[in-house]
């Protein structure tokens, strides 16, 4: 049998795939509602690159209160690095919207845009926190650390005591060796 190759299908998946089995359980409503999350994954996906591309190349939105406007005007105006990956190890990384660190002033900074509706978590921006001091060997007590969530047109603001970040890098570490531990085992 000489199979088509379907090369343009290659690291793509159906959303009525085979290896998305649940589907065949669905009925027509979960399948309608399933289908448009799927979609709203796929806009914030798009939305994400648009921001970094806009602070990238410098150019500002227009000033209102709309999430992504307020989000890149001020990853622009406090000079932000878009999409910043931070690395401990192979088990605990992952990647900041938007960052910065000022060394004068030891001041950290981290925004995250949200563009779902479901409300956001300010402990995954802490984990981006305790990442940067792990792997730039920061020491949560000698700087300042300011977190933002831009979400439904608001902005949450979170300052995280050092305790909060310290205790989060303390598990990451401990986390990782016990992973390790269970790697070498194997």
């Amino acid at each position: 049998m000489n199979f088509i190759k379907h090369s343009e299908l290659i690291d793509e998946h159906a959303f009525l795939g085979a290896s998305k089995y649940a589907w065949l359980r669905y009925d027509e409503e979960k399948l309608i509602q399933t289908f448009k999350n799927a979609q709203a994954v796929q806009r914030g996906t798009e939305l994400h690159e648009l921001a970094k591309k806009c602070i990238e190349l410098k150019v500002p939105l227009p000033k209102t209160k709309k999430t992504l406007c307020m989000y890149v005007n001020d990853a622009l105006h406090y000079g932000l690095t878009p999409e910043q990956p931070l690395y401990y190890s192979r088990n605990c990384f992952g990647t900041a919207d938007a960052i910065s660190f000022d060394e004068v002033n030891r001041f950290l900074r981290i925004h995250d845009l949200k563009t779902g509706s479901k409300k956001a978590s300010i402990e995954q921006l802490q984990i981006y926190a305790a990442l940067f001091c792990l792997e730039y060997n920061q020491l949560p007590d000698r700087m300042f650390t300011e977190l933002r969530i831009y979400q439904n047109d608001e902005i949450v603001v979170n300052n995280p005591t050092s305790d909060t970040i310290s205790e989060i890098m303390r598990k990451i570490v401990r986390f990782d060796e016990i992973i390790e531990k269970i790697k070498l085992e194997e």
